[in-house]
């Protein structure tokens, strides 16, 4: 079964609530149709209802199953001013300025809102929205994980060699988000990834930090950025498998990790890979993609307490489904 259909099923076998706030972007009425069809969340699609079901009717979408909720007109609304006003008093923001936002045309702070509060189990955007916005809303509102300032992003990466990784399968973080992490920032990027190979993959993560040195193989301000974050994630999770630093092909084969790295648990069958910056994981996730004829699926989001996930705004009908999917098993798991 591919990896896709395996998150379906999950997602089918532990329903959650999605919101989708982009309600003025007919991709998503076509998606919300699709997911309830599919049985893979229930999904709020917030926005004028009467809006709405005229677009969806115009386009001979059904929404049937799908919950239409107006963030203006919510009885909820002034119960989430209090609450955003109360998260965001160290920024001084009043009341009006926190039901401006929640009664933005965006629906953003809205669905993070949420998101935050148990009423949705996680929130899919970006179609329309840029991903700057989508984060910062979701960082104010559903805020990070615990124990985890860093939010960041992960890469299902499916390659043709069952070899490599979880039968094929590799995580890849960060590949979109943080451009040049400290080693705070690193270890905890390797901490969350770690927590989705499990959640996705049902197998214990092997972390391999990679650097252009292997186990001292050279010296760098920036082979020491990844050995303190090695030291700082041992710190955050005890009993993770996690080693570094190693060179890409040490930390996948096993013949060069058994050289470079004697005596690593994961060295040469490392399945989560965690770049030292955003050049390096951006330009990999890339070229393993186009060259090597992997799948990315992603970027994923995570580091929030609860999952918020950013869409390509060239995305399609199918990635917002899968994307929704995503989202949901994410969800199950907190």
């Amino acid at each position: 079964m591919h990896l896709v259909d395996q998150i379906k099923a999950k997602a089918r076998n532990n329903l959650q609530t999605v919101v989708l706030p982009e309600s003025y972007d007919e991709r998503m009425l076509f998606a919300a149709e699709k997911i309830v069809a599919e049985g893979l969340a229930r999904i709020v699609i917030l926005g004028d209802p009467a809006k709405i079901q005229a677009e969806a009717a115009a386009k001979g979408v059904n929404l049937a199953g799908v919950e239409l909720l107006n963030p203006v007109a919510s009885p909820k609304l002034e119960a989430y001013v209090a609450a955003l006003v109360e998260l965001r008093k160290s920024k001084g923001l009043s009341a009006d300025e926190a039901r401006k936002l929640l009664t933005a045309d965006d629906n953003l702070y809205y669905a993070g809102m949420m998101v935050r509060n148990g009423d949705a189990g996680g929130e899919v955007a970006g179609a329309t929205g840029t991903t700057g916005n989508v984060l910062k809303a979701a960082f104010q509102t559903v805020g990070p994980a615990a124990g985890i300032k860093t939010v960041s992003s992960f890469f299902l990466m499916i390659t043709k060699n069952p070899d490599f990784g979880e039968n094929g399968i590799i995580l890849f973080a960060d590949c979109a988000v943080n451009p040049n992490p400290d080693a705070q920032a690193l270890a905890e990027i390797a901490v969350a990834t770690a927590g989705n190979c499990k959640a996705f993959l049902d197998v214990d993560a092997r972390v391999a930090l990679l650097s252009f040195s292997t186990k001292g193989s050279a010296s760098h301000a920036d082979c020491d950025k990844v050995l303190k974050a090695l030291e700082i994630a041992k710190q955050i999770k005890p009993d993770m498998q996690i080693d570094g630093e190693l060179q890409a092909d040490a930390a996948l084969l096993p013949n060069v990790g058994s050289k470079k790295a004697p005596g690593s648990t994961v060295a040469g069958k490392a399945n989560v890979l965690i770049f030292p910056d955003l050049d390096a994981g951006n330009i990999a996730y890339k070229l393993v993609e186009r060259v090597a004829g992997a799948e990315a699926v992603g970027p994923i989001i995570q580091g929030l307490a609860k999952p918020v996930n950013d869409l390509s705004r060239g995305c399609s009908v199918d990635d917002i489904v899968n994307v929704v999917a995503i989202t949901a098993v994410q969800a199950a798991q907190g």
